[in-house]
């Protein structure tokens, strides 16, 4: 009891009741066997038989070419030059060590030791306002040069002249 294999003629014969389509060859009538015609397999179709033909008739039709090959390298050179690079956003951060007391210890008396400064100094209400405003920071303190620091004080002095004659010529103004 094998299966009865028909010919071209009795499929078509009984192909004519469900389908009008020469392509489909049934071994039984309940199950039908279809030849595949998808995009892809007649992509590659045309491109190992009719590539010349193909590639002449896109070119007259301004048509790019969609035979894999051809896809396949546009895609690739396509992709190499848009694609984004992430070395300008990829930055070594600095480790940060987590506070600790000692470690505030430590470094306010080296500081205290390479400066020459009193022990006092950390007692001094201007250091601990310092010290308070830089813990604030989220990102770390930006210390100034020596330069900067400099021209910082010599403007904060022409700005409190400035404001002292002001104040003064106000004064003398009354009198």
């Amino acid at each position: 009891m094998g299966r009865k294999c028909a010919t071209a003629t009795s499929a078509r014969a009984s192909l004519s009741l469900f389908v009008n389509h020469p392509l489909i060859v049934y071994s039984k009538p309940s199950r039908p066997i279809a030849l595949v015609a998808e995009v892809t397999t007649l992509r590659r179709h045309m491109e190992s038989t009719h590539r010349a033909e193909y590639l002449q008739w896109a070119e007259a039709n301004n048509f790019p070419s969609m035979l894999p090959k051809d896809a396949k390298q546009r895609k690739e050179g396509a992709s190499s030059h848009n694609q984004p690079r992430l070395d300008s956003h990829l930055q070594p951060k600095e480790r940060v060590i987590p506070y600790s007391d000692k470690m505030f210890r430590d470094a306010a008396i080296q500081w205290l030791i390479d400066t020459d400064q009193p022990i006092a100094a950390l007692e001094h209400p201007s250091f601990k306002n310092m010290i308070d405003v830089a813990a604030r920071a989220t990102n770390g303190v930006k210390i100034p040069n020596r330069k900067a620091t400099r021209q910082a004080i010599i403007d904060s002095f022409k700005q409190q002249m400035t404001n002292l004659r002001a104040r003064l010529s106000v004064c003398n103004s009354n009198y």
